[in-house]
């Protein structure tokens, strides 16, 4: 794959989890970078916007506007994520409606593989990605 790399951006503080994510996305050919604070997410992502943000639902708590505030690529999708067994948050429905999906990791793992590349192969079809993979992109329906 040539051409520029779709990022994904890991924010939360669970490291060991986030860098086997980040391995995960790197061997699918995406661009991987890691935040531990939606503030350093957010400058991370005003450098140029990922694709996608996944998000540790506790931080996304606790700063939900941070959180929304954080630049995405057309096309983008925020998505949050707990460890089995935290205790769920209630969110503005600000929020509530600005997030695609809400997961269980590491048991939702490859769903959320699932929904990463389809949102970029959504992007690219609708030609809102930052991608150079002219060759594969297919019309929209």
């Amino acid at each position: 794959m040539s051409g520029v790399m779709t990022t994904i951006l890991l924010i939360g503080d669970e490291l060991p989890l986030l860098e086997g994510l980040a391995q995960s996305f790197a061997t699918l050919g995406f661009k991987p970078i890691v935040a531990q604070s939606i503030a350093e997410g957010r400058d991370i992502a005003a450098q140029g916007p990922p694709l996608v943000a996944v998000i540790s639902r506790g931080l996304a708590a606790t700063s939900s506007a941070e959180t929304l505030s954080i630049p995405l690529a057309p096309g983008g999708a925020l998505l949050l994520y707990r460890a089995i067994g935290s205790p769920l948050a209630t969110f503005s429905a600000s929020v509530q409606r600005a997030v695609l999906a809400d997961l269980a990791l590491p048991l939702e793992r490859n769903r959320l593989l699932a929904l990463v590349q389809h949102v970029d192969q959504r992007a690219r079809a609708t030609g809102r990605s930052s991608r150079d993979d002219s060759s594969e992109q297919t019309p929209p329906l």
